[in-house]
């Protein structure tokens, strides 16, 4: 076995990969074409290798095979098939491989190791720009091009929208000598069509920034219509917003709608934004076709007579009695309704599309004024634009309103009587009162026969306190119109303070059977009830004002304060409570609530309220003395002393407090007590001290004393008009430990001081009065809407 076994050269030992490149002839493939063996091979029937026969010797036999160093033995393969390019019977197999992989052994020979090239020396110098070729020409121009359209969008943001223009045009004329040079050096295909196609839509934007529309869409339908500009249709959205503001709303659409065909569907957000562009051009066409419709119904004749046909032209007594007779006929009467049906149609008309076919109301109203101008109905452009004036209202802007108004003072005597009317409203709502006099006088005498400017006359009267002469206003006002429910609100209001309650009670009523779900009413009959000493009455009228406004925090308390009066303790507590919860900084309904709670013997839940409270009122000393109280009635002494000790840094000069920390302290077997009791004789020391200096100074101005005497005799007065609740609460208050002062008492109140005062001034409608005041209560919100003109 060993003779077929060959051991490395020892010549060689230091290169592992010497033998690599060395092989046997046999398997040189150069001469495979002159291998007769071979090609016989190639050409038998089924091109493969010699069958194996019996007469080859089994896997011990050798043969002769050729080695990389030189040697040749005799191998056989186990299923006794001679191995590749073996000879056999004379006859040479053919090789399956050219040569061996790995590293040549002659190119290491005699060679360093050098990975990173460095023996081969630096590398030779670059070649000069050759600046006059055309190749450069182009490039520097098309470097130029790019920096123009830069130039172009930062000028444009910045502002200066001229210079991005001719920056603009610039790169155009520098693109189109560019592409002319390409082709003349290069084929046509080479042109860069993205330089192009942002220097044209760079173009087009800038003309449309600059409003030269029509450059912009031709500039546009150039990138549109070239075919090799890919996405190119996505510009049509940029000309549809063209169409658009050049009010072409038809072609705007078309555009619109073709960019919406030519964006796919994943682009979702881009799509809905052109649909919106679609819709908002709808709409600008309805604008259109408001005032186109407006035109055409100022255009419908009325074919009516006009009102000189009715007025005598001579003496003659048989022309005057015909005049007479059709005066005031049935078809004169037909004539007025159908005028008066075209004014109302034509007034809505305005009033509705006036706020929205411009862009802005003002300018809507203009619009509208100068059509009506120009029709048979001059005498409705007046009305219009007190409407206008009505509208700055709506958006509490009276400056506007007012100079809208004082263009009417030298007007005929109606439309003099109107905006005065709602001059004096304007000034009286700003509490210039001798203004809204003057306008007052003014609007009536213009047109005494007008209900609003007799109620807006009241108002002023009433506010100088002569209620009689204001009901005869009022009562004026009722006279010529007989459904004006703000004078009938009104003279209530006067008969309130007049103390005649049975004539307020019933103008009330009658209120309420026109206006059935007005909350100022209800509470006004609620009001009556109470004064004429019906709690139940009351209660009952103050229960249908929460249906319809359940979150009014005073109904709520006044509801509360009723069922306290009747001894119902748990009512009073719900609605005080719902009370607070709308409104949780009502002082008097914090009072109640924590009366409520120390009479219940909570006083832990009561300390919640007097904190409040003294977070409200932070320089009553009473409230933070409650909390302390509170503390101690619970047996938290730690926390008592603490709180009164905090009321004693704020309020050092207070006795009530310096009195419970002596007793504390003495309670407790502190060290401070001392201190304190010091501090305590101090102050009422000097407390008796400021107390006879009073007196001696009583004594001694018997004349003063007389008139103090009488004001304290004023003041006790108006002390027991304090309302029974006030008293019951402070009298809790009082009894609770920590306080000998009394509590300051809860007077009876409005649910708010509008209800008390006259209603306000009114606003003349055009053609009608005014329906509503502008209330500074709970529900003014709810009339403002039917204060304006509908």
């Amino acid at each position: 076995m060993m003779q077929n076994v060959h051991l490395a050269p020892e010549t060689d030992e230091d290169d592992l990969y010497s033998g690599y490149n060395d092989y046997n002839p046999t398997y040189d493939t150069e001469e495979l074409e002159n291998d007769t063996a071979f090609q016989q091979a190639v050409r038998t029937s089924h091109g493969r290798r010699p069958p194996i026969t019996a007469k080859i010797p089994s896997t011990a036999v050798t043969r002769p095979i050729a080695t990389g160093y030189g040697s040749k033995t005799s191998l056989a393969s186990s299923m006794g098939r001679p191995m590749t390019g073996a000879i056999q019977d004379g006859i040479t197999r053919p090789m399956t491989a050219v040569r061996a992989a790995g590293f040549t052994k002659a190119a290491l020979r005699g060679s360093a190791f050098d990975p990173l090239g460095q023996s081969r020396g630096p590398a030779p110098p670059l070649e000069a720009k050759n600046e006059d070729s055309p190749e450069e020409k182009i490039r520097q121009l098309e470097k130029k091009v790019n920096e123009l359209v830069e130039e172009s969008c930062i000028a444009n943001s910045c502002g200066d929208l001229k210079l991005a223009l001719e920056k603009a045009k610039d790169a155009g004329r520098k693109e189109r000598v560019l592409v002319r040079q390409r082709e003349q050096v290069t084929t046509p295909e080479n042109i860069n069509l993205d330089l192009t196609y942002s220097v044209l839509f760079n173009l087009a934007s800038q003309y449309s920034a600059n409003e030269m529309y029509a450059e912009a869409l031709n500039t546009y339908q150039v990138i549109v219509k070239n075919k090799m500009f890919i996405n190119a249709g996505r510009l049509k959205v940029n000309m549809g917003n063209i169409y658009l503001k050049q009010r072409n709303y038809s072609k705007a659409i078309k555009f619109y709608r073709m960019a919406l065909d030519q964006i796919p569907s994943v682009h979702k957000e881009m799509r809905i934004k052109i649909m919106q562009n679609i819709g908002v051009t709808f709409i600008k066409t309805d604008r259109d076709k408001m005032k186109k419709a407006f035109q055409k119904l100022i255009a419908v004749p009325l074919e009516i007579d006009e009102d000189d046909k009715y007025i005598s032209p001579s003496d003659d007594p048989h022309t005057n009695l015909v005049i007479e007779a059709i005066k005031n006929d049935h078809l004169r009467q037909m004539e007025r309704e159908r005028k008066a049906m075209a004014e109302k149609y034509i007034m809505t008309a305005a009033k509705l599309i006036a706020p929205v076919i411009e862009t802005s109301f003002a300018v809507g109203y203009d619009w509208c004024v100068e059509v009506v101008k120009a029709s048979q109905y001059v005498e409705l452009a007046n009305d219009l634009e007190i409407n206008k004036a009505i509208t700055y209202l709506r958006q509490k802007d009276f400056n506007q309103a007012v100079e809208t108004l004082k263009m009417f003072e030298k007007k005929d005597s109606r439309v003099k009587s109107a905006a005065a009317t709602n001059l004096s409203f304007l000034y009286y709502l700003e509490n210039e009162f001798a203004q809204a006099s003057s306008y007052a006088d003014l609007a009536v005498n213009s047109d005494r026969y007008n209900p609003s400017a007799l109620t807006n006359k009241g108002n002023t009267v009433f506010a100088s306190g002569d209620y009689e002469k204001a009901a005869e206003f009022y009562k004026e006002a009722l006279r010529n119109d007989s459904s004006c429910t703000e004078a009938l609100y009104n003279i209530g209001l006067t008969y309130k303070r007049l103390n005649r309650l049975d004539e307020a009670l019933d103008c009330f009523l009658k209120l309420h059977a026109i206006l059935r779900n007005s909350a100022q009413v209800l509470y006004q009959i609620a009001n009556v009830y109470e004064l004429m000493e019906d709690p139940n009455q009351a209660i009952e009228w103050l229960m249908q004002l929460i249906s319809i406004v359940p979150t009014d925090s005073r109904a709520l308390s006044k509801l509360g304060e009723l069922y306290d009066s009747e001894g119902d303790k748990s009512q009073a507590f719900q609605y005080y409570y719902e009370s607070y919860r709308y409104f949780p900084s009502n002082i008097e309904v914090i009072e109640w609530l924590g009366a409520y709670y120390i009479d219940t013997q909570f006083c832990e839940k009561a300390i919640q309220y007097f904190e409040r409270a003294s977070l409200i009122q932070p320089t009553q000393v009473k409230w933070q003395l409650m909390v302390a109280s509170c503390f101690r009635r619970s047996g938290n002494y730690q926390k008592a002393l603490d709180t009164y000790k905090e009321i004693h840094r704020k309020f050092p000069e207070n006795v009530e407090c310096l009195r419970f920390l002596v007793r504390l302290c003495t309670d407790i077997g502190l060290k401070e007590v001392q201190e304190y009791a010091t501090k305590l004789k101090r102050l009422e020391k000097m407390k008796e001290i400021r107390e006879q200096r009073i007196k001696s100074g009583r004594d001694s101005s018997g004349g003063s004393r007389s008139r103090r005497e009488g004001s304290a005799g004023s003041d006790s007065g108006q002390n027991c008009s304090a309302s029974s609740k006030g008293e019951r609460l402070s009298a809790k208050l009082r009894a609770l430990p920590g306080t000998n002062e009394p509590y300051e008492s809860s007077s009876n109140k409005e649910i708010d001081a509008s209800y008390v005062d006259p209603l306000g001034p009114q606003i003349e409608r055009p053609k009608t009065a005014a329906k509503k005041r502008i209330d500074e209560d709970d529900f003014a919100d709810e009339e403002l809407d039917d204060l304006l003109p509908e």
